[in-house]
C-alpha cells in the first residue's frame, strides 16, 4: 500500500509521503516545495487537505476486511496557521475502536463514525485541524 501511495499522481505532485507505522497508524509528511506552495509562499490548502483525505478510510478498510463497505461521508478542514515548512499528521484508529465498529455494525448493519487529527508544522504548532465522517456498512447476514 505504501508503494501505491508513492506513485499516486496527486501525492507525487504535491510531495506527500505516507508511511504505514502499523495496522492502526499511518503518518504522513509533506515538505514545502514549489508544487505545493500557494501564491503567498505557504502550504497550499488543497495539498494540506489531500494529505489527510484517505487515511482513516484505509485504516478501517484494512482492519475490517473486504466484507465491509467504508466510504468518506464528509470532511472539514480548519486552517489555523500558515504552513511555512514541512508539515506532518498522524492517523490512528485504536483496536478498541475497530472492535466497537464491528459490534455496532453487527447489531445495526451500518454506522457513521467521526475521526479527527491535527496537521502539525515543524515546531509542533497546529497548522490545520481535520474532521472526517465515515460511513461503514457491514456484510449482509449469511443465510443458513
Amino acid at each position: 500500500m505504501e508503494e501505491a501511495f508513492r506513485f499516486f499522481g496527486p501525492y507525487r505532485g504535491a510531495s506527500i509521503f505516507p508511511s504505514i507505522i502499523d495496522l492502526h497508524t499511518i503518518e504522513v509528511r509533506m515538505p514545502l516545495v514549489v508544487s505545493n506552495t500557494n501564491y503567498v509562499g505557504t502550504q497550499f490548502g488543497g495539498s494540506l487537505y489531500s494529505m489527510a483525505d484517505p487515511f482513516y478510510m484505509f485504516i478501517l478498510m484494512f482492519n475490517l476486511g473486504s466484507d465491509y463497505i467504508v466510504w468518506d461521508k464528509s470532511a472539514q478542514i480548519e486552517f489555523r496557521k500558515p504552513g511555512t515548512g514541512e508539515v506532518h499528521a498522524r492517523f490512528h484508529i485504536a483496536p478498541e475502536e475497530i472492535e466497537a465498529v464491528k459490534e455496532i455494525v453487527a447489531r445495526d448493519r451500518k454506522t457513521t463514525r467521526f475521526y479527527e487529527t491535527d496537521i502539525l508544522g515543524e515546531s509542533g504548532e497546529v497548522v490545520a485541524h481535520v474532521k472526517k465522517e465515515l460511513y461503514i456498512r457491514g456484510p449482509r447476514p449469511r443465510k443458513s
